[in-house]
């Protein structure tokens, strides 16, 4: 359990940073290079590198290898595995809001005390 909480906190961590999340678009596309991610962002290629290492850590891209370019590629098993964390914890909010909004209603059936 501790490496799918490490895992989802990766991938949410990566997903924070708007950057980050434009080179996942840009991905889901299809595969890029690096020069290719960089271009619509206004940042050095240093800045840019250290935001793919950040995915890369998150297994959310893997890098291929033709030729001399090394292309990336977006992995979608981390976000489809995020994304059924998040809809656990929407059936669990939500039966927890029901079970709320029931109980209001039956205060508000309940005659009131005279003070």
């Amino acid at each position: 359990m501790v490496k799918y909480e490490a895992q989802l906190d990766a991938v949410f961590t990566a997903l924070a940073h708007p950057a980050r999340r434009a080179m996942l678009a840009r991905l889901g596309r299809g595969d890029a290079t690096v020069s290719e991610l960089a271009e619509p962002l206004d940042m050095s290629m240093p800045a840019v590198t250290k935001h793919l290492k950040v995915l890369e850590r998150a297994r959310l891209i893997s890098r291929g290898r033709n030729a001399q370019w090394r292309p990336c590629r977006l992995e979608t098993t981390p976000l489809n595995e995020a994304s059924g964390w998040i809809e656990e914890q929407r059936k669990v909010w939500e039966a927890r809001l029901d079970r709320l909004e029931t109980y209001l209603h039956s205060l508000d059936k309940q005659p009131r005390k005279k003070r």
